[in-house]
Order: C-alpha cells, then sequence, then structure tokens
C-alpha cells in the first residue's frame, strides 16, 4: 500500500496519496508500533504529501514528530535521525520560520562533520543549506 501511496504521490494525485498514506500508518502502528522505523517513513512520506499541497503546518507537526521519535529510537547521530531534522528544517525554512530552521541546520552540519567528516557529501549538502 506503502508503494501505491507513493505512485500517486508521484502522480500528483494528492488526495489519494494522502488516505494510504493514513492507512498505511494507521496499520503500521498497529502491528508494528509507532516507534519502528517503517511506521516513521510513512510518517515522512505523508508529511512530503503535505508539503506537495502547501499544507505546511500539518507536514511541520508530522516531522516535527518524526524527528523526536527518531532520535529516541535511534540516537541523535544516527542518518534518519539527520535526515528528518533537514526535513524539518527545511519546512521551517517554508513557513518563514527562519530562525527554526538555522537551529536545525547547524545542529545537522555539526553532526554531520563529527560523524561524516568534512568532505562527505551529506556534509557538504547541510554546509550549503546554511549558505
Amino acid at each position: 500500500m506503502d508503494h501505491l501511496a507513493s505512485t500517486y504521490a508521484q502522480q500528483g494525485q494528492w488526495d489519494k496519496a494522502e488516505q494510504l498514506f493514513l492507512q498505511v500508518i494507521q496499520k503500521r502502528e498497529r502491528v508494528l508500533g509507532n516507534k519502528h522505523p517503517d511506521t516513521l517513513v510513512s510518517m515522512s512520506n505523508l508529511a512530503s504529501a503535505y508539503i506537495r499541497q502547501g499544507l505546511w503546518h500539518e507536514a511541520a507537526e508530522l516531522e516535527v514528530q518524526v524527528m523526536q521519535t527518531s532520535k529516541k529510537v535511534l540516537g541523535d547521530e544516527h542518518p534518519h535521525v539527520l535526515t528528518s531534522m533537514n526535513n524539518l528544517a527545511s519546512t521551517y525554512r517554508h513557513q518563514g520560520r527562519s530562525r527554526e530552521a538555522e537551529k536545525l541546520n547547524v545542529q545537522v552540519m555539526q553532526t554531520r562533520k563529527r560523524v561524516l567528516g568534512d568532505e562527505h557529501p551529506d556534509t557538504l549538502i547541510s554546509m550549503s543549506n546554511l549558505a
């Protein structure tokens, strides 16, 4: 179902994608739990669908939840956590919440520098996000 929802999203069929993503999240929460990485990925997918529809507030709420849960489950330095922080920073930037976006981007960049090194592509992307 998650793949079908992603297909709908790629085709711009946002209502169908949103409904399927919601169903996937509900089922994954019931079967796997709300902290399982697959559940968190589905939540991120739904947030992306919200973004494509201009539903920034809804996207930000989901992204905060994904980031906080991912940190608890995976730890502050896990790549998925850093990606979720980066996604939230991007959403904040589009909402005009520049200070919050910058704070997250700085955290992501510093962590990636420490963990991956200065030359890693992800670190360089983080640096460009702050430019």
